[in-house]
């Protein structure tokens, strides 16, 4: 008898340590878009996101921090009981140059744009391993990774009716940033990916009210590192705000982050799994004078509710524009 629970702890003990070197088998059939991380970051637009620009060059710069966790519910069962958990802190920069042009493309106001990111990310898993005897054994690793992120190139066309604005862009996700497929950490996704959306900004300057929604879907190219496959990812974030002064807005904000398909591929081992996340929070606006040039500064923060399959927390954004 003794030498038999022996046996089943040493075999549980090479299954932890399995897992916890390997990441695949511990993250992956917990949560869905391979790991919990989606090339479309929810919370990305909000108020006035479909209002017209000035033309010329502006650069947006953004401090973006998220402390996502997948403790609650992420867990899988391979032939013994096992519990895996995620805890993960990102701090990031986002640099977004963009070019207003002048003349009118199809009526509308046309401008592209590209964001890079540099920042610094640390995450850690857990794990605990039921035997068939009753033992636990329990371990953890850890990684941090400081780098840059994948480019994301973008294009868009903005038309004005009176209060009403409208909006469309398409997107790409180019996976030039820091990854490893083993890694815990990572500033990249290891993948292609395209966005296409529209949006509406409904502002009323003598009111002082706006209100904005943009909605996109999301199509994931294969990871050839792992052969995994994200499904078709909807999402929709809104901003609603008042206007206090000419410079001064106050408001809220929120988002809905939706996987419409299955993961896919020969990586997805538990087959088509789906993620979802909600997120709500407040948010505050100044517009700063600044000589020939404006400058806008936007603090927004957002707590996540209601995920499957995905991890949850918070984060914030920090945002502040430059206008040439």
């Amino acid at each position: 008898m003794e030498s038999s629970r022996r046996v089943g702890t040493s075999i549980c003990a090479l299954a932890l340590m399995l897992m916890l070197c390997s990441g695949t088998v511990l993250l992956r059939p917990a949560l869905a878009d391979e790991g919990g991380v989606s090339f479309w970051v929810p919370g990305f637009f909000g108020s006035l996101a479909a209002a017209p620009q000035d033309p010329g060059w502006s650069l947006a710069t953004v401090y973006y921090h998220t402390s996502p966790s997948a403790n609650a519910g992420a867990s899988f069962v391979r032939g013994g009981s096992i519990t895996a958990g995620i805890d993960a802190r990102a701090n990031l920069l986002l640099l977004v140059p963009s070019y207003v042009f002048s003349t009118p493309v199809l009526g509308g106001q046309a401008s592209i744009a590209v964001l890079g990111t540099f920042g610094r990310m640390n995450a850690s898993a857990s794990a605990t391993l039921t035997g068939p005897g009753g033992g636990t054994l329990s371990a953890t690793r850890s990684d941090t990774l400081t780098g840059f992120g994948d480019m994301a190139p973008m294009a868009s066309l903005r038309w004005n009716a009176g209060v009403h604005n409208f909006m469309t862009y398409v997107t790409a996700g180019v996976p030039v940033g820091a990854y490893q497929s083993g890694r815990l950490a990572n500033l990249g996704i290891g993948h292609w990916a395209l966005d296409v959306g529209g949006g509406y900004t409904y502002l009323d300057p003598a009111a002082g009210h706006e209100l904005s929604a943009v909605a996109g879907f999301t199509r994931n190219f294969e990871n050839p590192s792992t052969r995994y496959r994200n499904g078709v990812d909807f999402h929709f974030d809104w901003g609603a705000s008042q206007f206090l002064s000419k410079e001064l807005l106050i408001g809220a904000v929120g988002y809905a982050y939706n996987q419409i398909t299955g993961d896919s591929g020969a990586g997805a081992v538990l087959g088509g799994l789906q993620s979802r996340v909600f997120g709500v929070g407040p948010q505050i606006g100044y517009f700063i004078p600044m000589g020939e040039a404006k400058g806008y500064l936007n603090l927004k923060g957002y707590r996540e509710f209601g995920s499957a399959n995905r991890p949850e927390g918070w984060n914030m954004w920090l945002t502040f524009s430059i206008i040439f």
